[in-house]
C-alpha cells in the first residue's frame, strides 16, 4: 500500500509541474523575441526541479512535455520563428524541440546526481552547489542543442535571418544569446527557491 501511494504521489507531483510546464511555455510565447527571432523560455526551472526530485526519467518525462508545447508554438505560430522552421522543414522542427526539451531534463538530473553524491545525507551547501549545476546545465543543453540544430539542418535559414551580419555574430548577440543569457540569470536567481521546494517535496515524500 505504501508503495501504491508513492507512486500516485509521484505521478501526481509530476503532473503539477507538467501543467506549470505548459503555463510558463505559453506566457514565454506572449513575451516578444528579445533582439531576434526566437521566444524566451521560462519553462527550465520546473524542468529542473522535476530533474532533481525524479532523476533522470521525470526530468525526460518534464523535458518531454516542454518540447511538445514548444512544438505547438512553432505549429500555431505562437512562436513566430519556430513557425518559419515548421513551414521550412516540421521533421526536423520536431526533432530539434523534442531533443533539446528532453536533454534539457535528462542531463541535469545526471549532473545534480554528480555534484550531490550518493550518500542520503549532505550538507547545505553541498546540496545549493548541486541544484545549482542542475540549473545552469538546463539552458546550456536547451541552447546549445537549439543551435547545434540551427547549423545541421537550417543554414539556409540561419543566413536568411542573419541578414548579412557574420553568423557567430548573430548567434550570440541575435539568435539565442541574449535569449540565453536571461534565462541563464533566472536559473540562477531561482536556485534557493528550487533548493527549498525539492526540500519541501522530498520531505514529503
Amino acid at each position: 500500500m505504501k508503495n501504491t501511494n508513492q507512486k500516485i504521489l509521484r505521478m501526481v507531483q509530476i503532473a503539477m509541474l507538467i501543467a506549470l510546464v505548459v503555463v510558463l511555455q505559453v506566457i514565454s510565447a506572449m513575451i516578444p523575441p528579445i533582439g531576434g527571432m526566437v521566444s524566451i523560455t521560462l519553462t527550465l526551472v520546473p524542468v529542473v526541479v522535476g530533474a532533481i526530485l525524479f532523476g533522470k526519467k521525470g526530468g525526460a518525462i518534464l523535458g518531454f512535455a516542454f518540447g511538445a508545447i514548444v512544438l505547438i508554438n512553432c505549429i500555431t505560430a505562437l512562436d513566430p520563428g519556430g513557425h518559419i522552421l515548421w513551414n521550412t522543414n516540421p521533421f526536423f522542427t520536431l526533432l530539434i524541440c523534442f531533443a533539446k526539451g528532453i536533454a534539457a531534463g535528462f542531463v541535469p538530473a545526471i549532473f545534480y546526481q554528480l555534484v550531490k553524491g550518493k550518500a542520503e545525507t549532505v550538507s547545505n551547501s553541498r546540496k545549493y552547489g548541486a541544484a545549482l549545476v542542475a540549473a545552469l546545465t538546463a539552458p546550456v543543453v536547451n541552447t546549445g542543442l537549439f543551435v547545434c540544430g540551427m547549423l545541421l539542418f537550417f543554414k539556409d535559414t540561419l543566413y536568411a535571418w542573419a541578414g548579412g551580419t557574420e553568423v557567430l555574430t548573430y548567434i550570440l548577440l541575435g539568435l539565442a544569446g541574449l535569449n540565453f543569457l536571461v534565462e541563464f540569470l533566472i536559473n540562477i536567481i531561482l536556485t534557493p527557491a528550487i533548493v527549498r521546494i525539492v526540500d519541501v517535496v522530498g520531505n514529503r515524500k
